[in-house]
């Protein structure tokens, strides 16, 4: 049984900041695709619809997506947003991965 996907509040909250100066609030789309330097990367963006078989988290009235072949690339991680010097990103800790790359988007398996 896969265990999906979870998102802090701080994301969560980040999430409404951005959508408060929407006329349309969007979700966060939480994609795993081939390539970046060590395999696989994330794609992080933002999206007005799901899909039909999307994976769906809300709370706070905000929505995290996650596509079907996305999923098993992302059981039990944590989807976080940090602030740090060299910038504020949203960020995945994914316990899955065997190593990533120095910036955190790109990641073995």
């Amino acid at each position: 049984m896969l265990l999906p996907p979870k998102v802090t509040p701080r994301a969560f909250a980040r999430l409404a900041k951005l959508n408060a100066q929407e006329a349309t609030p969007k979700a966060l789309r939480v994609a795993v695709e081939g390539g970046g330097c060590s395999g696989f990367q994330y794609d992080l963006k933002l999206e007005a619809e799901a899909a039909p078989d999307d994976l769906v988290i809300e709370a706070e009235g905000q929505r995290v997506l996650i596509d079907p072949v996305s999923l098993p690339f992302l059981q039990d991680a944590v989807i976080d947003y940090t602030q740090e010097l060299i910038g504020a990103r949203f960020v995945v800790q994914n316990p899955n991965a065997t190593a990533s790359c120095g910036c955190g988007i790109s990641f073995s398996m």
